[in-house]
């Protein structure tokens, strides 16, 4: 992973802890792709997806989570679900976490699977 993006997911996880989320695991992958973090957020099951830009504001975040991409992040939550089968009758919702030079947004549910 590049130094970028590392870092951007260390002031995610940092950040995701300072507001009592635990962290379960990071970078999960499957054949579909990646999750870069899963947390729990009380009784629900987050997975989060962190962006860092350092030029493109937060206006932008819809091209770097098009459809494309959330649908191989739910497919990816849907195999750690089987995987862990404990997590299977929680709440899940995907998170989205922009990190620009000065800030650290946090979107929760930012998006669902759409049936």
């Amino acid at each position: 992973m590049p130094d970028k993006g590392r870092s951007g997911e260390d002031k995610a996880v940092l950040f995701l802890e300072n507001k009592g989320l635990e962290i379960i695991c990071r970078n999960f992958r499957s054949r579909s792709g990646e999750i870069d973090i899963v947390a729990l957020d009380g009784e629900t099951l987050a997975f989060i997806e962190v962006k860092t830009w350092s030029v493109l504001g937060i206006e932008a975040l819809e091209y770097g989570i098009d459809k494309k991409k959330q649908r191989r992040i739910i497919e990816t939550a849907k195999y750690f679900l089987s995987d862990h089968r404990k997590y299977r009758y929680m709440a899940i919702r995907f998170d989205v976490i922009f990190i620009a030079p000065d800030s650290v947004t946090h979107l929760e549910s930012a998006f669902m699977e759409r049936v």
